[in-house]
């Protein structure tokens, strides 16, 4: 008997921008996506942590999602030299923890302006490439801190919480355009730079409510975003994708 055919990678010939990509979560969803078939740009703030991205035919851009111009030129820039653009992976994000009464502006203002702010400046910047693309995808980072409440994570809930209206509203709006709007919603997940926070007495509290019985790992938050950003979630739209290990369920 013939073997069938193997078959394609399901983002093959497709084009991914991943913000935040250099490093934790972000990197990881990167070489997810280019595994899947997907040639992948990635935007940093951090230019250091971006050379040490450069591999294949990636594409690296310093650029802070907050600015503007900056981020126009970027994503003009990915579709110039990548001819296209038909994913957006918005994880670039940053947190100030701490009690709503010791929690100053400035950490509140800068939470919101990165983790909000910042995915609506690049996902309006990319939506009219997305719509050409015929198959656009946008999966915004959120968190189970969305969802339920978290002690000290006041403007990092906020941050999320705006980031899941403000996705149902892109889905609503530009579901017409071809263009599908979803979230994932992790709960603590252990980067490289993450593990020795939760290495302790506090962090084993926390994984004893989760029904799982421990936290989640980048690529299990890679793969659920490969699988968005793919064919197979073609009428996925407008949805928060937990992946909490049952964390929210209680």
């Amino acid at each position: 008997m013939t073997p069938a055919p193997a078959a394609a990678p399901p983002l093959q010939g497709r084009v991914a921008l991943v913000t935040g990509g250099a490093s934790g979560i972000g990197a990881a969803i990167v070489e997810a996506l280019e595994a899947g078939g997907a040639r992948s740009a990635v935007l940093d703030r951090d230019a250091a942590a971006l050379e040490e991205q450069a591999a294949g035919d990636r594409l690296l851009l310093p650029c802070d999602v907050t600015d503007v111009p900056s981020v126009e030129s970027a994503v003009q820039r990915v579709v110039d030299e990548a001819g296209r653009l038909d994913v957006l992976v918005n994880c670039a994000g940053t947190a100030a923890i701490a009690p709503a009464l010791e929690l100053d502006l400035g950490g509140w203002e800068r939470t919101l302006r990165v983790n909000l702010t910042g995915t609506f400046v690049v996902s309006r910047a990319a939506a009219p490439h997305l719509a050409r693309s015929g198959c656009g995808r946008i999966v915004n980072i959120a968190s189970q801190a969305a969802t339920v409440a978290l002690a000290g994570h006041a403007a990092y809930a906020a941050s999320k919480a705006g980031l899941l209206g403000l996705s149902r509203t892109l889905a609503l709006e530009w579901g017409p355009l071809g263009i599908t709007v979803n979230c994932v919603s992790p709960t603590v997940v252990l980067t490289p730079l993450s593990r020795p926070n939760w290495e302790n007495p506090a962090g084993e509290a926390l994984r004893e409510q989760i029904p799982a019985g421990r936290f989640a790992e980048p690529d299990e938050v890679a793969a659920t975003v490969v699988f968005l950003a793919g064919p197979g979630a073609a009428m996925v739209n407008g949805h928060d994708l937990l992946v909490d290990g049952g964390y929210t369920i209680r």
